[in-house]
């Protein structure tokens, strides 16, 4: 069986150091703008049933006529999430099954056309999202009655090594990417009532609030996306009164990015910079990005938690699921990169191995064998913790 990926970043290269070790994978062709670097990773990793390929993304004829050449069983397109929708409609136009870490967004549209062509498409198969909707699968399985469900999501440098900078904060993709999602709208289910916040407002201390993990002591909340689209594909109906989706930051974070987005400092319109048109965002970008590496030997981390409380045999439980990934520094890969590529890549085995057969546009919500994918995530080396308590309310 082969597999295409498109895009060698830092997620993609997680996806591939995956994919090779399934013996059923026969060929794996990795495609990015500079085929050069791709074919110097391939040979530095020994990767002998992977080739390289060229690809500008941009280009829809282009993108068509690869997988069209390749015939893949699964096109996995690790690129930036605007091109998760011309690439998902290649795929369906190439007759090849589709998966992506990116939100469904437009990709939703082609549902009609991927089951009526047979083909699988899965978005939303990384990290956040990802492995927090099948964890909240999990936990409001387990209850009769949902009354509420936050999730919360965090890239972070260990504590061993996140002092060295004033923010406490570090890239493991794209700084840019970072940017982008610090100015995203909210939407939340509070006491009832739904709360829209706007992109520049996520950070304002009114809508955050702080949880604490074992070692890490307390982390800043803060709105992270649509979370009440989810009450739907959860399927949580009328009892449902809170609902959230969050990132995690340590202590400090939300205060400073809170100034600069009041300051304009996410803005895309350029000003003028001694005659040269600067937008604020590419400033930062360019400015912070070179301070924030890892050095070789530190570690990130990434921690997710999902909570769901409501009832239970008559009685009031909340179900947590925490988990917990760092780096692996044997391989390089962070665990922002393993996070995100072994899920999109487990997604695409089980694609070809059987396990997922609906045709259409899917969600990990509802298409993803959650134990399978647990299972798969621990063998991996990832820590899950599952808890259930009564508690008197919620």
């Amino acid at each position: 069986m082969k597999v295409l990926v498109l895009g060698l970043g830092l997620q993609g290269k997680a996806v591939v150091q995956d994919l090779v070790k399934n013996d059923q994978v026969s060929e794996i062709v990795v495609a990015d703008m500079d085929d050069a670097v791709v074919k110097a990773h391939l040979a530095g990793k020994g990767y002998s049933k992977c080739r390289a390929a060229r690809l500008d993304a941009s280009q829809a004829a282009e993108c068509l006529d690869l997988m069209r050449a390749v015939a893949p069983q699964v096109t996995i397109c690790m690129l930036p999430p605007d091109f998760n929708h011309p690439i998902a409609q290649a795929a369906l136009a190439a007759g090849c099954h589709f998966v992506s870490s990116s939100y469904t967004g437009r990709v939703s549209e082609l549902d009609a056309e991927a089951r009526e062509k047979e083909i699988i498409v899965l978005p939303e198969m990384g990290m956040d999202p990802g492995i927090d909707l099948v964890l909240a699968r999990l936990a409001v399985d387990e209850l009769d009655e949902v009354h509420g469900l936050y999730s919360y999501g965090a890239g972070l440098p260990e504590p061993a090594c996140a002092d060295d900078n004033p923010l406490h904060y570090k890239i493991t993709w794209t700084f840019d990417g970072v940017l982008k999602a610090y100015k995203r709208p909210a939407r939340m289910l509070k006491d009832g009532r739904e709360i829209a916040i706007p992109g520049e407002a996520i950070f304002q201390e009114k809508h955050g609030h702080t949880v604490t993990f074992p070692g890490l002591g307390p982390l800043e909340a803060y709105p992270n996306g649509d979370a009440i689209h989810y009450i739907e594909a959860f399927d949580l109906g009328a009892h449902i009164r809170d609902m959230g989706r969050f990132a995690l930051r340590y202590p400090g974070h939300r205060k400073f990015w809170s100034v600069m987005a009041q300051m304009g400092f996410f803005d895309d319109r350029p000003v003028d910079v001694d005659g040269h048109p600067v937008s604020p965002r590419r400033f930062l970008v360019n400015h912070l990005a070179p301070q924030l590496q890892f050095a070789d030997d530190e570690r990130d981390m990434v921690v997710l938690r999902v909570t769901a409380w409501g009832r239970k045999d008559g009685r009031t439980q909340r179900v947590t699921y925490d988990l917990i990934d760092y780096r692996d520094l044997a391989t390089g890969l962070f665990a922002m990169n393993r996070t995100v590529g072994y899920t999109a890549s487990i997604g695409a085995q089980m694609i070809l191995d059987g396990r997922i057969t609906r045709p259409g546009v899917l969600s990990p919500t509802r298409d993803v064998p959650p134990g399978d994918l647990v299972e798969a995530l621990t063998s991996r080396g990832m820590k899950l913790d599952h808890r259930t308590e009564e508690i008197e309310s919620a």
